[in-house]
């Protein structure tokens, strides 16, 4: 089993910038797998915001985030982080990293979960 932790949610104000870490543990390594980031709001359904796979230059994004946001990985650290910038106060949510061996942006191809960093946006 994959342990998940993210970090770095915060408050910040529209416009701003915020990167978030995903660090994995219980494992050899990462390096096969598809890292991603969900994200929840109150009362909404937990939406794909953008994965990575093992090839370093491919990732996918959402289009709400595309341009905004940079997702990467450090497989040495066994590390998964997400860049945000331009940030709106829809992106205020719980953002969750997620692990799978299948590239997919359903959650129900994730099998490893961490237990979620908040991220607020402020208008």
């Amino acid at each position: 089993q994959v342990l998940l932790a993210e970090s770095g949610g915060n408050l910040v104000q529209a416009g701003g910038s915020l990167r978030l870490s995903c660090v994995a543990s219980g494992r050899w390594s990462l390096s096969n797998d598809i890292m991603a980031w969900f994200r929840q709001a109150p009362g909404k359904e937990r939406e794909f915001v953008a994965y990575i796979t093992m090839s370093p230059g491919y990732a996918k994004y959402a289009d709400s985030v595309k341009g905004r946001f940079f997702i990467s990985r450090d497989n040495a650290k066994n590390t998964v982080y997400l860049q945000m910038g331009s940030l709106k106060p829809e992106d205020t949510a719980t953002y969750y990293c997620a692990r799978s061996v299948v590239a997919g942006i359903s959650a129900e191809y994730y099998e490893d979960w961490g237990p979620g960093t908040q991220v607020t946006v402020s208008s």
